[in-house]
């Protein structure tokens, strides 16, 4: 239960402002997590971390010399927003290219992964590296679907170490997926974790039991069994990192992490018993760590991270640090280059994007699409709004029931962003500035996706001096496309595209064909609810619902009836935008 609370909604940035009102000299705010309050050295690459809040250390707690760049900070267990990566890569690029690095979870993946397409389509070389480090959420032959927990403090310090150095991208990059490659963690809980405001723990683990293989996002272990005395309890956490030792695998930085509510002592008493057990299989341990490093709120839990050494590892393990959460060796004095910050309390303003070329004017045909494309959102948003308990309750099947809350933030954010916008501005740009609020907004997969499906509607209509039906088709597939290209989905997974895929197919059919625009919405709109009402009998392959896959049988998936909600309004406005012209 949280003891020191002001408005549960706002403790990520209320934590935010308070951390960097402590590390002033080291930290400095922006609009989506914090960068160094130092700026990086003209030329150098920027390593920046990230994902959901509830896990410090992580991930704030690592911007610094010999470490990252900045770190984009999300909601509690949320993955942050494409717009707050964006923000954040701006003010730390140096010139010399992004690295994020990052744990394999699938909203990060989304988010961050947006992020670097637009860095690079602003010319800036961005590049990521996911950490899969843990070893009880997938088996080794599926190593790159792992997840990652306390491991990212091994990549985040041989990256940010190799940045220091003046290492060039391609290296750091090289370096980071070795890092990655080379390391393992296995972790236990012996009590769940309380989210902010919670009176209780989102999951119990039985009295004299632990739960083997947790998550760090509040997520159970695989299997419970009896408590180990701490002699047995080093044995078993170090049982699956040996079996996956390398051949060259002598040598090892070691890390124990605590949860949350562990004490140092009780740490301090496992860590002996790892080092003898490491030891006695003959593992030097190399500068080992040992307290909290990547927790989960107030989790009552600990984790044995090994990250294998060889000699270009060892001498970037062995290299100097310095951040809030973890100093090492001595780093030289930075000159005092203080960036700019916003007043005491608030966000840096946001720099201008580096790279980006100023928008052409919009055609007279693109701002008339923009204004179609705000009352088309506003149709859109009323549509889920009143569905919003049925999505609730689908989503609840097999999910935790936000689905519907979720998507009616998202659509509000985008409604408000389009009405705000100047009323010159053209589709293109209306709608990236539509689909960053509601990804920000929403966060998360879902926010995500559409979030991305609208940016991409928008940069495939452009500013031309007219709009055909063909236009509209061909926006739909981009939308298409990218969707699954970010999702990893594809029909028959049970999501959002078993709704989308046959909305794209039909209104691309119907418009080669010869028919207007508003009778192939119709159609599509159609095709996209029979589509949504077939993942009834689907079992979810994907995402958050598929260890519950038994329970979602019999029920459509909510991601593609709010799809075929939306189609249906958006056909249905046009049909009657078209019967008054």
């Amino acid at each position: 239960m949280t003891r020191v609370l002001g408005d549960a909604d706002a403790f990520v940035p209320d934590a935010l402002r308070g951390f960097a009102r402590a590390h002033e000299d080291e930290i400095s705010l922006v609009d989506g997590g914090v960068v160094r309050a130092n700026p990086l050295e003209p030329g150098k690459v920027a390593v920046l971390i990230g994902g959901g809040s509830g896990h410090y250390p992580a991930f704030a707690g690592y911007v610094g010399s010999g470490l990252a760049a900045g770190a984009v900070c999300g909601n509690i267990f949320t993955s942050p927003s494409t717009a707050q990566a964006l923000r954040v890569a701006h003010a730390a690029d140096a010139g010399g290219g992004i690295l994020f690095t990052y744990g394999r979870y699938a909203g990060d993946v989304i988010h961050f992964g947006e992020a670097e397409r637009r860095l690079r389509d602003e010319g800036i070389d961005a590049r990521t590296v996911l950490i899969t480090d843990d070893v009880a959420s997938a088996p080794v032959e599926a190593a790159d679907e792992r997840r990652g927990i306390a491991g990212i403090v091994c990549v985040f310090h041989i990256a940010g170490a190799a940045a220091e150095r003046g290492d060039p991208l391609d290296e750091v990059e090289r370096l980071a997926a070795r890092a990655n490659s080379r390391t393992r963690s296995h972790g236990v809980a012996f009590a769940g974790c309380t989210l902010p405001g919670a009176d209780h723990a989102l999951f119990e683990v039985p009295a004299g039991q632990m739960s083997i293989g947790l998550g760090i996002h509040g997520e159970p272990g695989v299997r419970d069994v009896p408590l180990q005395p701490a002699a047995e309890l080093a044995v078993t956490l170090a049982a699956p990192l040996l079996e996956e030792r390398p051949h060259d695998g002598r040598r090892a930085a070691v890390i124990v992490n605590g949860l949350g509510s562990v004490k140092y002592e009780e740490l301090f008493v496992l860590f002996g018993y790892v080092v003898d057990h490491l030891e006695a299989q003959g593992v030097e341990v190399v500068e080992p760590l040992c307290g909290e490093f990547v927790t989960s709120l107030d989790m009552a839990g600990v984790s044995l991270t090994l990250l294998w050494l060889d000699d270009e590892l060892e001498e970037l393990w062995r290299a100097p640090a310095s951040a809030p959460a973890l100093r090492k060796g001595r780093v030289s004095a930075e000159a005092p280059t203080v960036r700019p910050t916003a007043p005491r309390g608030s966000a840096a303003a946001e720099p201008a994007p580096a790279g980006a070329a100023p928008a052409p004017p919009a055609t007279p045909a693109s701002r008339r699409a923009a204004e179609i494309a705000r009352r088309m959102l506003v149709g859109a948003r009323d549509a889920i709004a009143a569905e919003a308990d049925r999505l609730g309750e689908l989503d609840a099947i097999a999910g935790d029931g936000d689905h519907g809350i979720g998507m009616t933030r998202g659509l509000t954010a985008a409604v408000e962003a389009a009405e705000s916008a100047d009323a010159a501005i053209g589709v293109r740009e209306l709608l990236q500035r539509a689909g960053d609020a509601w990804s920000e907004t929403a966060g998360g997969t879902s926010g995500a996706l559409w979030g991305a499906a609208l940016a991409e509607v928008g940069l495939s209509l452009g500013s031309p001096e007219d709009f055909t039906a063909a236009d509209v088709a061909t926006a739909v597939a981009a939308a298409h496309a990218r969707v699954a290209a970010l999702g990893g989905a594809e029909p028959g997974d049970k999501t959002m595209l078993d709704a989308m895929a046959p909305f794209d197919e039909t209104l691309t059919e119907r418009v080669h064909a010869g028919s207007g625009i508003a009778d192939a919405l119709a159609a599509a709109a159609t095709a996209a609810r029979a589509g949504a009402e077939a993942t009834s009998a689907m079992s979810p392959r994907r995402g958050r619902a598929r260890p519950l896959a038994e329970r979602s049988i019999g029920h459509p998936d909510p991601g593609a009836v709010s799809f075929s909600i939306i189609a249906a309004a958006l056909a249905g406005w046009v049909a009657d935008f078209k019967g008054s012209e």
